[in-house]
């Protein structure tokens, strides 16, 4: 489409000096907007896809890749599952569990919470929780019968600290000569766990897989069991081809169903910043059309000539249309350099700019990340630059359509 000619004349036309200094403001502004707006949506699209894997991390260090359990909550044949599972090449680690509400009360605190029975040993394999412990010790749970972990939160609420003596109350009861009475059962908390998710760490507590199934009459049974895949991405693909291959009534959930909402919201959520950050490419495309009519006003007489001379109503747009893609290139490439750079070295930038301004964006007590972390993918960086580049050719079209639209002899009429 573009001619070495119309280009060679746009690009002079780029970087001649004007006789008009307005211009020239212009031009600038619209090669910094461009500029800005580029190198603020790779960042912020860097940040976000770091706090979406930050996140999915922590909640994935607790919650398992997919769990499968029957209809009605009670898996009798979890063995056989487990040993079907672990014959597959794409599971790295499987781990039966129950998963039951109940009360625990500490003196006069009280606090419901999730109780997930766990054998010690298999848990590794799917979940991060023994990397987590802040107190105590993971491996008490096989050596303490009634042993218990607490989320941190958890054992705050209730007061409970390591060797406390706490009581839990089961929703099932037994029926005794004075009436019913509510299952009670004493537990030594022998380790404290952080891994950084409110959901976890204020309401959920650990218990051995055995003790479980005696406190809850859940004798052979088991809840479910939980998978770990070589590839967490896989989830919904492997979870299915393994429902399919199980025979009797088996519900396999990966991890995207389980957290789908929050996924789904943090997805809409960079969404939107996309298309409120290219509203700053936008504007700087605006001004593009701006430089490029006061452009074609100045250099009437110039079109004039290269219209005597021979020049085609079309080689006059691409010569405008190339000047204002030599804006955008350039002002796009150097954005895009500039967010790369600061995607990559975020964890070094903002630590300086917290240091001379004398405060913390985000303090530790009142946020759950309390650093920016930062994940740049090239495709949100290519993404980006196309964006930026097509607005700005879309923004050279008007203003080239006019400047074909000149006529000769009314342009050099009073020259």
């Amino acid at each position: 489409m573009f001619k070495p000619l119309s280009l060679f004349l746009g690009f002079r036309y780029t970087k001649a000096k004007r006789r008009n200094q307005f211009i020239s403001f212009i031009t600038l502004s619209s090669f910094i907007g461009i500029a800005i707006g580029v190198w603020a949506l790779i960042t912020v699209l860097s940040v976000m896809n770091g706090f979406q894997a930050e996140i999915r991390d922590r909640i994935l260090g607790m919650a398992s890749h997919a769990t499968i359990s029957s209809i009605n909550g009670k898996l009798a044949d979890w063995p056989d599952v487990a040993k079907l599972v672990e014959n597959e090449p794409d599971v790295v680690g499987s781990a039966p569990y129950i998963l039951k509400e109940a009360m625990l009360t500490n003196a006069s605190n009280v606090h419901g919470a999730l109780i997930r029975g766990v054998d010690p040993e298999e848990e590794k394999t799917v979940s991060e929780v023994s990397q987590h412990i802040r107190q105590g010790s993971y491996e008490a749970l096989n050596k303490k019968k009634y042993s218990i972990i607490l989320g941190r939160y958890l054992a705050r609420s209730i007061g409970a600290t390591i060797g406390s003596k706490i009581t839990m109350v089961t929703p099932s009861a037994n029926i005794t000569p004075a009436g019913i009475m509510p299952r009670l059962k004493r537990f030594t908390v022998v380790g404290i766990f952080e891994v950084g998710q409110n959901e976890y760490d204020s309401n959920m507590a650990l218990i051995n897989l055995r003790d479980a199934q005696v406190l809850f009459k859940m004798k052979g049974l088991v809840t479910g069991v939980r998978l770990k895949f070589d590839n967490l991405y896989d989830a919904p693909r492997l979870s299915r081809e393994l429902e399919k291959k199980m025979s009797g009534y088996h519900r396999v959930i990966d991890w995207t169903q389980h957290h789908a909402n929050l996924f789904r919201a943090i997805n809409i959520e960079k969404t939107m910043m996309m298309l409120i950050l290219s509203l700053i490419i936008a504007v700087a495309a605006f001004n593009i059309v701006s430089t490029l009519v006061i452009v074609v006003n100045d250099k009437q007489s110039d079109i004039a000539i290269l219209r005597t001379l021979g020049a085609s109503p079309g080689m006059i747009m691409r010569i405008f249309i190339s000047q204002g893609m030599v804006i955008g290139l350039v002002g796009t490439l150097l954005g895009m350099i500039s967010g790369i750079a600061t995607a990559q070295n975020i964890d070094v930038i903002v630590p300086a700019i917290e240091h001379v301004l004398g405060f913390k964006f985000l303090a530790a007590d009142v946020y759950l990340i309390s650093d920016l972390p930062s994940d740049m993918k090239w495709k949100d960086v290519l993404t980006t630059g196309m964006i930026a580049f097509c607005l700005t050719v879309l923004a050279t079209i008007y203003p080239a359509w006019r400047a074909s639209k000149v006529q000769p002899a009314e342009a050099l009429r009073y020259e």
